[in-house]
């Protein structure tokens, strides 16, 4: 590797992610979320689906939903009511990140399919996306925003994928405090 003062910056700038909030809760009321915490839990469940899916290159979903708002470190989350007003430029900032890495072009390539939705892998990690912000919608659900349904509705909406379709049925019917206290009126409620 010749470049390693650009991947030591590069792992600094991802590092900018952790900083960066999602503007939609600023919109909703409640909650708050970085973007690296989105890109995180966005990667888990691409796997989830890829496994779930059987037929994908996991692999190369993780890596997709890594990278999928990489951009935001420099452009920031932009919601839709700022992008009324805003360009985004993300893929201009991607590729300007890219620029000086020996495996940019790795980087590029992958958030280039996934905006562009060229395949089966870049549809199911779109609809982890969407499935992460719904998740993150219904724990404001479950501590007492019911304006988060309304979203849930329309974000609902976009889901491409039957693996995806099935999985939000069940997110909507579980607690999300359920993982860790057991059912309701299980031994943890007592």
């Amino acid at each position: 590797m010749k470049d390693i003062k650009g991947i030591a910056n590069f792992i600094y700038e991802v590092g900018m992610l952790n900083r960066t909030p999602r503007s939609g809760f600023q919109f909703l009321g409640t909650g708050d979320q970085s973007v690296a915490e989105h890109s995180f839990r966005t990667a888990v469940i691409s796997y989830v689906l890829g496994k779930m899916d059987g037929k994908v290159d996991v692999g190369k979903m993780i890596i997709e939903a890594l990278f999928h708002d990489l951009g935001e470190a420099r452009v920031s989350d932009l919601s839709h009511v700022h992008q009324k007003y805003n360009e985004r430029h993300q893929a201009d900032a991607v590729k300007d990140v890219a620029a000086s890495l020996p495996f940019g072009q790795d980087i590029v390539e992958s958030y280039t399919e996934h905006e562009n939705r060229t395949t089966p892998e870049s549809i199911l990690v779109k609809d982890a996306d969407t499935l992460e912000w719904i998740i993150s919608l219904k724990e404001q659900v479950d501590t007492g925003n019911a304006r988060a349904l309304t979203w849930i509705e329309y974000a609902t909406k976009r889901l491409q994928t039957e693996v995806a379709k099935n999985l939000v049925a069940e997110i909507m019917k579980t607690d999300s405090n359920e993982w860790w206290g057991g059912e309701k009126g299980g031994v943890w409620w007592k």
